[in-house]
């Protein structure tokens, strides 16, 4: 509870309770004078606002229209197109694909076309063609080496070459010192298209580590 005022005694203590009843007024006037005049400001500050500004309009909704920016898109990749290009590239090589029954049974097991006539095989282990590009497979993984072969062969195609060596290692540091890709690069050349013919290139040229293709006109 509020602590009782003390009980005026005489004309002093009177005269400071009538002090402190004036000053409270006092102050209770120049506070809501203070928010009088903040209050006519802040009117007078909307009304000058108002004026300089003019009357004012919402606008119809058949007016109101967003800024269309142009976007620059960046340029699509054909990741999923690559990727098609490489699935058929493996699925047109296959790896159980039988190529013995089509090697001439020469020491060097050649191959060619048919159609293809016998001088055509002399004429590449003569080199008759002078290799235009090779490939080396040394070192790549089975699938590495397939797709490597698909693609060299494709480009030297449309780059119009006629003759190319690819690599294949005589598989000396192989397990039992055997060519593991040889087999299989024979077999993946005879599936592609574009190979008419090839050959075991002569020793200065890789001998039996490396293969001599005759690539049909691009």
């Amino acid at each position: 509870m509020p602590a009782k005022p003390a009980p005026i005694r005489d004309l002093k203590g009177l005269k400071a309770v009538k002090l402190e009843i004036e000053t409270r007024a006092r102050l209770e006037a120049e506070l809501k004078a203070a928010r009088a005049a903040a209050a006519a400001k802040a009117r007078a500050e909307k009304e000058l606002f108002s004026r300089a500004i003019g009357p004012v309009k919402a606008l119809p909704a058949k007016h109101l229209h967003k800024a269309q920016l142009a976007t620059v898109q960046p340029a699509p990749i054909p990741v999923q197109h690559q990727l098609d290009e490489l699935a058929v590239m493996r699925e047109a090589l296959s790896d159980g694909f039988d190529a013995e029954t089509l090697l001439d049974t020469d020491e060097a097991l050649s191959f060619r076309r048919p159609g293809m006539g016998p001088d055509v095989v002399r004429k590449l282990r003569r080199g008759g063609w002078a290799i235009q590009r090779q490939l080396d497979l040394h070192g790549l993984r089975r699938e590495d080496a397939r797709d490597a072969l698909s693609g060299f062969i494709r480009e030297a195609h449309k780059a119009g070459l006629r003759c190319v060596r690819v690599v294949h290692g005589k598989g000396l540091g192989s397990p039992g010192k055997t060519p593991v890709l040889k087999g299989r690069v024979q077999s993946w050349l005879i599936q592609k298209a574009e190979v008419l013919a090839f050959v075991q290139a002569r020793p200065a040229e890789g001998g039996a580590g490396a293969l001599v293709v005759l690539l049909a006109p691009g």
